[in-house]
Parts: structure tokens; C-alpha cells; sequence
């Protein structure tokens, strides 16, 4: 029998997970690329796929719910620009999850997601 990802609550409490979730995504839009479980990657791909949204509306309410769940200003600046010209005409998904190997101590998947070109 294999193993079926868990996604979802991952045994940690809401207020660990959402800070756990917002440094991912923050980590994801500033380095572009970034290695974690499978079970994390699928929560926080949306989550990033919404900010990118976020950036490409460009409004100032955007910009302040982008701020409210992203870390680094130097972020929140380069999903407002640069990430903004990259995907303007790209209708969505802006990430891909790529399976790399098995973790050795639990046998977790680890993956690579990263922001398409």
C-alpha cells in the first residue's frame, strides 16, 4: 500500500500553520524556488497563486492584503513589480510542484516548487 499525502491540518496548531504557511510563501516569491513536503507545498500553492492574483490587480487594497500575509517588504515590491509584468498576460498557474525523493527518517515526499518562467 503507499502512502497518501496528508493536506490539511498537519498536527500543529491554526495560529502555528498560518505563520508556518505566510514564511513559505514569502521564502517562495522572494527566492522563487524553494524544496519542502509535498503536503505543505499543495497548501501554500494557492495561497502564493493568490498574492501573485494580488499583484496583478495592483489596486491599493491588494497591496495592503498582500502586506497583511506577506513578511518582507522587499517582497511585497517585487510581487508588485516584477512578478506583475512576468505573469500579465498568463491566466493562472504560476507555480509547478516537481517530485524529488523520499525523506529518509519518515519517508515524507519532498518536492521543489517553484514560480513558472
Amino acid at each position: 500500500m503507499g502512502q497518501k499525502a496528508t493536506v490539511g491540518k498537519t498536527g500543529k496548531t491554526s495560529s502555528y500553520r498560518k505563520a508556518m504557511y505566510r514564511n513559505l510563501v514569502t521564502d517562495l516569491l522572494g527566492y522563487e524556488k524553494i524544496t519542502t513536503t509535498e503536503a505543505r507545498a499543495k497548501q501554500i500553492q494557492g495561497l502564493a497563486e493568490n498574492m501573485i492574483t494580488l499583484g496583478k490587480n495592483g489596486g491599493l487594497h491588494s497591496r495592503r492584503q498582500a502586506i497583511s500575509f506577506i513578511f518582507s517588504k522587499d517582497v511585497i515590491d517585487k510581487l508588485f513589480s516584477e512578478l506583475t509584468e512576468r505573469y500579465a498576460d498568463r491566466p493562472g498557474g504560476y507555480t509547478r510542484i516537481t517530485r524529488l525523493k523520499r525523506r529518509l527518517g519518515d519517508g515524507a515526499t519532498i518536492v521543489q516548487i517553484e514560480l513558472v518562467k
